[in-house]
């Protein structure tokens, strides 16, 4: 087995001069450097991926930062881009941001270390620059996903939030209903911003007027939404129908109403963005918005493999329509 001593006697240096030039922790003179990485090449050392990706220019691997307690459908987006930068023979490299600004900017820092070659990014809540003060100066190719950022600085793909959540009001006012409420998500995200714009749309869309009283936050997660719908439901006027802003917040809805002894579709219209597997075998089954994760996952390793090859080329943003999937918590026959 090679080691860095093997290195080291190659390039007429000191084993501290291979791990300095290897470990970036130290400039070393060019003539030596380039010493040291012709013995890499030569002697094939493959002590650690740094070590090859100094010899090779690059290391194969690509960077995810995303969290994975969040919400399930983080889960199916890390199998597709899988996948995806498998076929194109690359690797993942995959740390989990737990959706915290802290941990977003350690991971990215950790993964930039590695040398990726490229990066994929869902950040977390509040304003990107408190993770990533210098984004569109980072020299490593990044691809935001899903949380999308207004400023254009970097390449970013996710769903089309808004015209799709206005679908779902609209769907509901279809069916005569006037007090339409809203759980939304955590607030400072991107994708909570926009389905509660979308939200809005489709009240002006149906003719409604917006009553502040019927957004109630919950969180992104199950319990907070459970709340959120138990503070509706105790309003003078409460809500006869609820847009649910993700599918874990709609596990708190349908909660809530179990609580209230309410009939799903019947006592109580409930519609949801995002679409799960138990949708389908819920009483009543559940009508939501579909998000194109297929779609999402391949575009974003694309889009990151493109910029890898043409650095140079202007930031892209690509949004995929959802699909509104019909059944019958919607209060439909």
């Amino acid at each position: 087995m090679v080691t860095m001593r093997d290195v080291a006697e190659l390039a007429g240096v000191s084993i501290t001069t291979v791990s300095h030039v290897v470990n970036g922790t130290r400039a070393v003179a060019e003539a030596t450097k380039q010493r040291v990485l012709d013995a890499v090449e030569a002697t094939g050392y493959t002590g650690n991926a740094i070590a090859r990706s100094l010899a090779t220019g690059g290391t194969r691997s690509l960077g995810v930062a995303i969290s994975l307690v969040v919400n399930p459908y983080f889960a199916e987006l890390i199998q597709v881009i899988e996948g995806e930068a498998a076929r194109a023979g690359f690797t993942l490299l995959l740390v989990d941001t737990h959706d915290t600004p802290d941990t977003t900017r350690a991971a990215v820092h950790m993964l930039r270390s590695r040398r990726v070659d490229g990066l994929l990014l869902t950040p977390s809540p509040g304003p990107l620059s408190t993770a990533l003060p210098d984004l569109h100066q980072l020299k490593t190719p990044i691809v935001l996903v899903d949380r999308l950022s207004g400023e254009g600085v970097v390449d970013q793909v996710g769903p089309e939030n808004v015209g799709a959540t206005a679908a779902l009001v609209g769907h509901v006012a279809a069916r005569g209903h006037r007090r339409i409420a809203l759980i939304s998500g955590a607030a400072g995200l991107a994708t909570t911003a926009e389905r509660t714009q979308g939200y809005r749309l489709g009240l002006r869309r149906a003719g409604l007027a917006f009553a502040p009283e019927l957004v109630v936050c919950g969180e992104s997660s199950a319990e907070p939404a459970r709340a959120a719908l138990h503070r509706l439901l105790d309003l003078d006027q409460p809500p006869t129908a609820v847009v649910s802003g993700n599918n874990r917040m709609t596990v708190g809805v349908l909660r809530a109403a179990g609580d209230r002894g309410l009939r799903i579709g019947r006592d109580l219209a409930v519609v949801g963005y995002d679409d799960v597997e138990w949708a389908e075998l819920v009483d009543p089954p559940l009508t939501t918005i579909a998000q194109p994760i297929t779609d999402i996952g391949r575009t974003a390793v694309r889009l990151l493999l493109d910029r890898i090859t043409h650095p140079d080329r202007p930031a892209r943003t690509v949004r995929l329509p959802g699909r509104l999937v019909h059944r019958r918590s919607c209060g439909c026959p």
